[in-house]
């Protein structure tokens, strides 16, 4: 047995002995067991044995421009003998360590804080002895250790850990990241991730935005919010990122921009309103809720579709109108004008929605005309929710014509929400209605709950804040491309998310204008383009997303044109928005391109040679024809897809079909694309065959070219001159990329 002292060793050699290890933020290492000194019977083969992460909790405490995080994990050793390691988590930039607890044989055991210089050295003899090249990407970050023994067989080890920074501010918007990219270090899914960032400031609090992961915000008050993201098995694949901003006037306005040096550049916006409003701030609102009761609405559908409507009437503000109108064969009004609340109104339109019962056809365009003749004032905004199982059966029954009709009806610009129910219905029919009236569209499966979506959307529409919503940018700035192309209303409680490209760069002044009670209001805000900075990779793909999301939904509803399929194409390849449709246009594109010597074959993203099988290939093409049916379930789902790729808020919403993106290899393996394309420094780069492939090398022809061996000397030479290439390194053995005018292909 070897004495507790030789148990002792320096951190750096036990990690040229490293056979594996977990990550999970923080991850721990397990050296592999000493040899004994005399020879076995039988050859003795070591295996590792990496730990399971049973939990992952993270709390955040953020006062102004402080962070406070703190770390809780759990892990199982899932082994019958006792094990030695060492816990190592990479850090941010000037982060402290407040606390570390793990008690070994009741003892508490401190922790070591390693600069960047000692952690890069760590990282690197990784790299060197277990051919593993993925914790490169922290190799700018340092690191706090800790040694762990005894490792208990079959036990838990919890380690809790807390540290300081003082969060980076770009131009009033503060940013916080918290490094949860675990993929590649996770031998199987984490059980149970949670993220809750509590969050203060004296200044009142106005834009709060996650663009890595779906998250729930809730605002106690104006200086008080909480945000909270909860997943369990999964295997984290980009790491979590908050910005926020304060503001003391009545709507904030944070503005993030991407540029790269001699291009036009990426922005995103973000308004938000304030979230105490006096009533004379609110726009006195007139909304229309128009209801299917045809025969196909019977049951459940209608049940909870009333439901929702008794919600939104009783929810109504002091001083709104209303009308409620049911149609089937025919449509009938309830008060046959707008009519302002009341105790009285409520009462008696609750006792209409009582009594609707399923009959009858579809008149959509009767139902629809008497909505929009309703003669809504000028100073007040007017909304019509439409909510429907089908397709008309009575009336006008052809879509163009029908949608004409609508739009030729509708005089003030009313926008009109629609519910699409089921899947018996012509989503293109409700989709063209909701483009002509520059408004949102929804679709409820089966499966989902209708009072519920009804209700949260009008919880979101309940109380204008300001309608006719324009911003202005001053000279030398220059917008364009930008999404949504119609700016929707702000609305208590919300807030508009814009996503655009820009030429010229400096500080300017962003006018945010829109009417308050017929009254025109101006918010002016001081921002900054930025002409080299690309801090903000996030945004380029969220705003292809948007972009390709309007591309296909203009192919769906108008027709294919060769400009908008390249268009889709090239941006869907660049930026990785990979999705059942945009993949099979891709891998056609590079095939063609490959037969005709335009693209090398070594440059391919998604159709590299016969890597994908023909029948994977087959149901690609299907998918991509499918968008173009008209009902069904299929033309449901492809609605939401592209809608969803339309208003994406954050890169979990760009991955839309993800679920169906697996395929097999032409050597008979199952995969998932999705999970072959990462996005580094503002482009994909791809998992083709055993390289990993920017895609920008099919867009660039690089003065200089080099082949760096995989951990040689001048492999780690090229980390040290240039530490971007540590992103596009830390994915494999085998990488071709481009950096700086230079075509660098690294292989084993």
């Amino acid at each position: 047995m070897l004495k507790k002292e030789n148990l002792i060793k320096t951190m750096i050699l036990f990690l040229m002995m490293l056979p594996t290890f977990i990550f999970a933020d923080g991850f721990i290492v397990i050296p592999p067991p000493p040899q004994p000194p005399y020879p076995r019977p039988t050859p003795y083969h070591p295996e590792p044995f990496p730990l399971e992460v049973v939990y992952h909790h993270v709390e955040v405490d953020i006062d102004g421009q402080t962070a406070t995080t703190h770390i809780d994990q759990l892990f199982h050793n899932p082994t019958n003998r006792q094990l030695e390691g060492y816990y190592l988590f990479p850090v941010p930039k000037g982060a402290v360590l407040k606390d570390f607890t793990i008690f070994i044989n009741g003892k508490e055991t401190p922790a070591e804080l390693l600069n960047a210089k000692k952690a890069r050295e760590i990282y690197e003899n990784i790299v060197r002895k277990m051919k593993d090249p993925a914790l490169l990407e922290y190799n700018e970050l340092g690191l706090f250790k800790v040694r762990i023994f005894p490792i208990e067989p079959q036990s838990e080890k919890r380690v809790k850990m807390s540290y300081h920074e003082v969060l980076h501010e770009d131009s009033g918007t503060f940013e916080y990241i918290y490094p949860l990219n675990t993929e590649k270090f996770s031998a199987k899914p984490l059980k149970d991730v949670s993220v809750k960032i509590e969050l203060k400031s004296k200044n009142k609090i106005k834009n709060i935005y996650c663009p890595t992961h779906e998250v729930d915000i809730t605002r106690h008050d104006e200086n008080h919010s909480i945000i909270s993201y909860k997943e369990k098995n999964i295997t984290p694949d980009i790491d979590f990122k908050l910005y926020y901003d304060t503001n003391a006037s009545k709507v904030g306005l944070s503005l993030l921009s991407y540029c790269k040096p001699n291009e036009d550049g990426y922005f995103f916006l973000s308004a938000t309103p304030a979230i105490k409003f006096d009533e004379s701030d609110i726009n006195e609102k007139d909304i229309t809720f128009v209801l299917d009761i045809s025969g196909s609405m019977a049951g459940s559908k209608l049940k909870q579709a009333k439901k929702a409507l008794i919600y939104c009437i009783e929810n109504l503000n002091e001083g709104d109108r209303f009308e409620l109108i049911s149609f089937s064969t025919e449509a009938y009004a309830l008060f046959k004008e707008l009519v302002p609340v009341s105790i009285y109104r409520i009462e008696k339109a609750e006792n209409f929605i009582e009594k609707m019962r399923p009959v009858g056809g579809t008149n959509i365009e009767e139902a629809l005309n008497m909505a929009l003749k309703l003669g809504s004032k000028p100073d007040r905004p007017y909304m019509i929710i439409f909510i429907t199982d089908g397709k008309p059966t009575i009336g006008e029954m052809d879509k163009d014509k029908l949608v004409e009709k609508i739009k030729s009806a509708n005089l003030n610009n009313t926008r009109i929400f629609t519910f699409g129910i089921g899947n018996e219905i012509n989503t293109h029919l409700l989709d063209k209605i909701t483009e002509v009236t520059k408004s949102t569209r929804s679709y409820i499966s089966p499966s989902e709950d209708i009072e519920i979506k009804i209700s949260q959307f009008y919880d979101k529409v309940q109380s204008p804040v300001l309608t006719d919503v324009i911003f202005t940018y001053k000279d030398p700035v220059e917008v364009y491309q930008t999404y949504p192309g119609e700016i929707p209303d702000l609305f208590k409680g919300s807030n508009i998310t814009i996503f655009g490209r820009y030429r010229n760069h400096g500080n300017i002044d962003i006018t945010l204008s829109g009417k308050l009670k017929g009254k025109t209001k101006e918010y002016q805000f001081p921002v900054y383009f930025n002409h080299n900075s690309e801090k903000n990779d996030f945004i380029p793909p969220i705003w292809a997303s948007r972009r390709i999301g309007h591309l296909l939904d203009l192919i769906r509803l108008h027709g294919e044109s060769k400009e908008l399929i390249d268009e889709i194409t090239e941006l869907a390849r660049t930026h990785g928005i990979v999705t059942p449709y945009t993949s099979y246009l891709i891998i056609e594109d590079e095939e063609v391109r490959t037969v005709r010597n335009e693209i090398h074959e070594d440059f391919q993203t998604l159709g590299r040679g016969n890597f994908i099988a023909p029948e994977s290939k087959a149901h690609y093409k299907k998918e991509f024809e499918e968008m173009q049916l008209t009902t069904g379930g299929r033309s449901v789902q492809v609605s939401k897809e592209f809608y969803g790729l339309n208003n994406a808020f954050n890169v979990a919403q760009t991955r839309q079909g993800k679920d169906r993106m697996s395929y097999k290899t032409s050597e008979g393996e199952v995969s998932n694309l999705i999970q072959q394309v990462k996005n580094i420094q503002g482009r994909a780069v791809y998992q083709s065959g055993k390289f990993w492939v920017d895609s920008q090398l099919q867009n660039e022809k690089p003065k200089n070219t080099k082949r760096i061996q995989f951990a040689s000397k001048e492999y780690f030479e090229l980390l040290k001159k240039e530490p971007g290439s540590g992103q596009f390194l830390a994915l494999g053995q085998n990488v071709r990329f481009f950096l700086n005018n230079t075509f660098y292909e690294i292989y084993e």
